[in-house]
């Protein structure tokens, strides 16, 4: 049965580490480039009131410069405008130095002086990621640092009202969190643009501090009051390879009829198409694009050089007037250029290098419903024009169409609907390069239907052993291939793009080039584009033609509806074949399933240790001796036991009257899993959540498995470790027998409690947490050495050949060596017995552990400033474990056996486990407080 359960948990961990592999090496190579700067940079301190600088000493605001630019900066005569950088979970202000660095340079590009002053922010580099307490103290110092910067431009005539601020992670958190302040005006941030923010939630919930910091943002927010409409926000995720915030979590939730509120993936941001990891997405590319970032979600940021003031609004607003102005005056604003000109399919190469064409389109509108044409000039000009007044081939009056333009990798493309076309009579296309460099222009008039295909994905269950295909004969420049059902996270598929070509193109396309001949030697590469309807989360792939390419295809967050699926789009060569294959890739599952559900994990390690504790005190009941904690995890951890009931929950839980009773009882929220849609009121909903499709069940008892595996591995290792440290403190012990320990609370132990119960108040209670696992790991130790004591005598007495100076056999009593007394086979046995018992529950103390040395780490890199964590989100919990400790390192089998509680006890662990699985899933914080309920149980029991 041994070997049996290291195969099984073997084979759990191979696929664990399948997944991992998938998460941190499962993209494409690094294709950023970094950002450089010039000069040295500098980071002047501003003074800020001395009050400010009581309250909140480990902070502090800089302004960034480098150069002559900072030589003129120290007399803190700035005419720029300010923006504020706010930097993340454990990040430097220091980092604004990409940001600060490329706005010098742009500045110097544009003749009317127009810059900016970045500000930055020094916030001790703590982990707000993982400890919240201070999360609440730097959005007050953020305050302060707004109203501070804009004292300093008071003297100027017309002074900037608001701040643009840019937050990194949590920082951008940081940022919506001003508007949660009492007494902080919203009109004095009008921009915030945030990089790899987890607005949805945090990564690891490991206190409740950071989700009530989060719930009072939600609810600010989701209000979407006049005062925030007026506010443009604007969030990029890293893609895959940031794995420590995926971008699912980066979407803004706010009201969905909010167009000044836009999230996307720095996969979507033309020039850019890369993923960046959490920390890249500060330096590189993105960085030195962000305005490129604003305009590809249609967001335009505009400055005012004589006030000093950014103003951004979305492309929907811009749109309007731009319709309801400037499409009445055509002709005026656009002057003589373009009244007058003739457009025509050029024919010679003395014509001029600005090319018009002229497209009717009465001829058009029954046989096809788009146009769509394709330019490898990548310059963002207008290019496609509607003609609303014409005079044969003479075009007197157009409206620019060119606002719907992609950029593509490779060129760009734009695509109109004849529909929408009704007020036109001809479209107009220029075929002109503004930098004299050669280029190509590719269009067609196509109807939808003919270019919509779909493929229904295979089953995940699949194994990759299913593949479904599709063939696109029909020649043109775009397909459309619908992925049906591929709208959930879970889902990951190797899509396989095979194109073979002919040696002419079709009758029905026309192609432009700079010297006035058809373009038919060389052929523009294919792009594929895999679109998601809910969120911008696109990715783009390039493929010289002909090629097979393959692209994995997984998403960032499940469909919010039944309305659509993702689609995959395919900008094709016209004299190519394509042919389009579809299968599960099982390892990119892992990775997904990884990437949403990893963080979860400890709950199920906690909960197997908790059924493997369960089976140890089921077997001191029924032989007097606990097994081992490897044959109790390979054994008696009958998950199937733990799923049975958390499903019957949900279940139960689509029944009314259930839930009013549920509510009547004041029970909090189910948790379930992070594979839904976007997470909208996970944490704040007014019901309880509806039980989830019966996949999630599966990932459910898969996680399960996962959690065991790891807890079998981790308890070997554990043992491993101790054993080996025990090996080294040996020296220092003299060889002896432990002998019983009579009352688990004597004076000493109670004195222990008392001390390490102050030491919590007066400075953090992981600290005293730490101080008593410790405690419990020498007595695991001193087990350990014990046993190898007793193993290392020969002559061992049997059970029953006890000398009268001995004590009672059947009690297993031991003695030293040098005494009169025999060591007996019992005593050896106890030794082991007590060691088995108390490496279990030294495992089961790690996790708190664990969990709380976030705050550990954060009151040790503030203990210069201060000697008490204050919040400190380990003191619910941290005496309750310490009395329970200390009680429980202090005890025997053989206590535990004459409990009146124990078959009690050992009845109520699944109980826990199944609470904990119900509540703790999207609440980390609360494994703490099942454990020492756990714990607090098996104490009792050494008392009573």
């Amino acid at each position: 049965m041994r070997f049996v359960a290291v195969a099984f948990y073997g084979c759990l961990l191979a696929l664990l580490a399948v997944g991992l592999r998938d998460l941190l090496l499962g993209y494409e190579e690094n294709r950023c480039s970094m950002t450089y700067m010039f000069e040295y940079p500098e980071y002047l301190r501003i003074q800020l009131p001395h009050r400010v600088s009581q309250r909140y000493p480990g902070y502090g605001l800089y302004l960034y410069g480098e150069g002559l630019y900072a030589q003129h900066s120290h007399s803190l005569k700035l005419s720029g405008v300010p923006v504020l950088f706010l930097p993340g979970n454990a990040g430097s202000y220091k980092q604004a130095r990409s940001l600060g660095s490329i706005a010098l340079r742009k500045a110097e590009d544009i003749d009317n002086g127009f810059h900016l002053n970045v500000f930055t922010i020094d916030f001790s580099e703590e982990l707000v990621a993982l400890y919240g307490g201070s999360l609440q103290r730097q959005t007050r110092f953020v305050h302060e640092s707004i109203k501070a910067i804009l004292r300093l431009y008071k003297d100027q005539e017309t002074p900037p009202r608001s701040v643009a601020v840019v937050g990194h992670s949590m920082g951008g958190i940081v940022a919506r969190a001003l508007f949660t302040l009492p007494k902080f005006s919203p009109h004095l941030v009008s921009l915030i643009l945030t990089q790899a923010s987890p607005h949805q939630g945090p990564v690891l919930p490991l206190d409740r501090h950071l989700l009530e910091f989060y719930s009072a943002v939600r609810r600010r927010w989701s209000l979407g009051t006049g005062d925030l409409r007026n506010v443009t926000v604007l969030s990029v995720g890293g893609g895959y390879r940031d794995y420590q915030v995926r971008s699912g979590l980066t979407a803004l939730p706010c009201p969905p009829n909010d167009p000044n509120k836009l999230s996307l993936v720095s996969t979507a941001v033309p020039r850019t198409w890369v993923s960046t990891d959490h920390l890249s997405i500060v330096c590189v590319c993105c960085w030195c694009k962000f305005l490129l970032c604003a305009r590809a979600v249609n967001v335009f940021i505009f400055g005012n050089p004589d006030s000093a003031q950014i103003f951004a609004f979305s492309y929907k607003n811009l749109s309007i007037i731009y319709y309801n102005y400037y499409n009445k005056a055509f002709v005026y604003l656009l002057g003589s250029p373009w009244l007058n000109f003739f457009f025509y399919f050029f024919h010679s190469v003395q014509e001029p290098r600005a090319r018009y064409f002229i497209f009717p389109l009465s001829s058009r509108r029954k046989s096809h419903s788009h146009f769509h044409c394709q330019n490898s000039n990548l310059e963002m000009t207008s290019w496609l024009f509607g003609c609303t007044q014409s005079n044969g081939s003479m075009c007197r009056q157009a409206v620019d169409l060119s606002w719907d333009t992609e950029l593509l990798p490779a060129y760009k493309v734009v695509t109109v609907k004849l529909s929408d076309l009704s007020s036109f009579s001809h479209l107009v296309l220029s075929a002109s390069s503004l930098n004299g460099g050669q280029f190509s222009v590719e269009c067609e008039w196509f109807s939808e239907d003919s270019r919509t295909a779909s493929v229904p994905v295979p089953h995940i269950l699949s194994f990759g052993m299913s593949i479904r295909e599709v063939t696109l004969s029909s020649p043109a420049l775009f397909h459309t291939v619908e992925l049906l059902d591929f709208h959930q996270v879970y889902q990951a598929f190797k899509v396989t793009i095979e194109s073979q070509c002919k040696g002419t193109r079709g009758k029905d396309f026309f192609t432009l080039s700079d010297s006035s001949e058809l373009v038919i030697e060389g052929r523009l590469p294919s792009v594929y584009r895999l679109q998601v309807p809910w969120f911008r989360e696109d990715s783009f792939t390039a493929a010289s033609v002909p090629s097979v390419t393959e692209i994995f295809a997984k998403l960032h967050t499940s469909r919010p509806d039944n309305s659509s699926s993702a689609i995959l789009q395919l900008h094709t060569s016209p004299d190519c074949q394509y042919k389009v294959s579809v299968q599960t890739s099982f390892f990119q599952v892992l990775g997904q399933v990884l990437r949403f559900c990893g963080p979860v994990l400890p709950v199920y390690m906690a909960v197997c240790i908790l059924l493997a504790c369960e089976g140890q005190v089921y077997s001191l009941i029924h032989t007097g001796r606990p097994v081992e904690l490897a044959e109790a995890l390979g054994e008696s951890t009958q998950l199937h036991r733990v799923e049975l009931l958390v499903s019957l929950l949900h279940l139960l839980l689509r029944l009314s009257w259930f839930r009013a009773g549920w509510s009547a009882l004041c029970l909090p929220l189910v948790d379930t899993l992070p594979l839904t849609a976007l997470d909208h009121g996970v944490l704040e909903s007014s019901e309880p959540l509806s039980p989830a499709e019966g996949w999630t069940r599966l990932v459910s008892l898969f996680l399960l498995l996962l959690g065991a595996a790891v807890a079998f591995w981790g308890g070997a290792l554990f043992r491993l470790s101790l054993e080996l440290l025990s090996w080294i403190l040996s020296p220092l012990h003299r060889p002896s027998i432990i002998q019983d320990n009579g009352h688990p609370l004597t004076r000493s132990r109670i004195i222990l409690i008392v001390t390490l119960g102050l030491v919590a108040w007066a400075t953090c209670g992981a600290l005293a947490l730490v101080a008593v696992y410790f405690l419990y790991l020498y007595k695991v130790m001193r087990l350990q050495m014990s046993e190898r004591t007793l193993k290392h005598v020969l002559n061992l007495a049997p059970r029953e050949k006890v000398r009268e100076a001995g004590g009672s056999a059947g009690q297993g009593e031991a003695h030293p060596a040098g005494s009169n007394s025999l060591i007996t086979v019992s005593a050896l046995e106890k030794v082991q017995d007590n060691l088995q018992l108390h490496l279990s529950l030294s495992v089961l103390l790690t996790l708190p552990v664990m969990l709380s040395a976030p705050s550990l780490i954060h009151w040790l890199r503030s203990l210069r400033h201060s000697l008490q964590l204050n919040p400190d989100p380990c003191w619910p919990v941290v005496l309750p474990l310490i009395v329970s400790s200390t009680i429980l390192m202090n005890s025997n089998t053989h206590t535990l056996c004459c409990s009146k509680l124990l078959a009690v006890i050992c009845r109520l662990q699944l109980p826990v486990c199944v609470s904990m699985v119900t509540f703790s899933l999207m609440h980390l914080y609360r494994v703490t407080y099942f454990l020492s309920l756990s714990l607090a149980l098996h104490a009792l029991c050494c008392l009573i």
